[in-house]
């Protein structure tokens, strides 16, 4: 009974140790800088509210923009990402976010929500994000956005869509003056999509009364 306890105690000692020898070689996970989007002040418009309601989607994306990763494309057709940096939410729900609140400062649509709600609105902006990245042109490097915008009505019927695309220019690689990039393009962009989604709202709930 000696000899087969000794070699028990041996055997559960060799695996210990190469638990323990496992466990040494795993590579720790590096930290990541967590980046919000950022938004410039901006006061609301002086101008009556409109009124019908707005509920703000999450765009459509890729796989590669749905995700906290910082796209960028460093040439050709390679997609990429910023080591040690990450968005605080996907591509997709950041820039819904920024759209939502660009509506509720500038104050003219007062009845905003979004689809982590079930409420009911007049109209729906929605659509396809097809570009949320960062791309190198030789040695420059900016910051390009691309979304397909759709409003569609209460039944689900699209009274207007429109491509906006904006590129934003970056002078230094470093991710901080990457993100602020980012942010720039965001403004421009949600200014751009604002007063178009504000025009044809009011435009086709105008032609097209409720019924009582």
């Amino acid at each position: 009974m000696r000899p087969a306890n000794h070699s028990l105690i041996r055997l559960l000692t060799a695996s210990a140790l190469l638990s323990l020898g496992a466990c040494s070689i795993l590579p720790k996970q590096a930290p990541s800088d967590v980046y919000r989007l950022p938004t410039a002040a901006s006061s609301s418009q002086a101008a009556p509210p409109v009124s019908w309601s707005l509920r703000v989607t999450r765009p459509k994306s890729s796989e590669a923009l749905d995700s906290p990763r910082i796209a960028v494309i460093p040439q050709g057709d390679v997609i990429s990402s910023y080591k040690g940096a990450r968005w605080s939410d996907p591509s997709p729900a950041l820039l819904r976010n920024h759209l939502t609140d660009a509506f509720y400062r500038d104050a003219r649509v007062p009845s905003i929500s979004t689809d982590d709600s079930n409420l009911q609105a007049d109209f729906e902006l929605g659509g396809e994000l097809q570009a949320f990245q960062s791309e190198y042109r030789g040695k420059a490097i900016e910051v390009v956005i691309r979304l397909d915008a759709r409003l569609a009505d209460d039944r689900q019927r699209i009274v207007a869509s429109r491509r906006f695309e904006v590129h934003q220019p970056v002078a230094d690689k470093q991710v901080p003056a990457v993100v602020a990039g980012f942010g720039k393009a965001s403004d421009t962009l949600t200014a751009q999509v604002l007063q178009w989604t504000v025009d044809q709202g009011q435009r086709h709930y105008t032609a097209e009364p409720k019924n009582q």
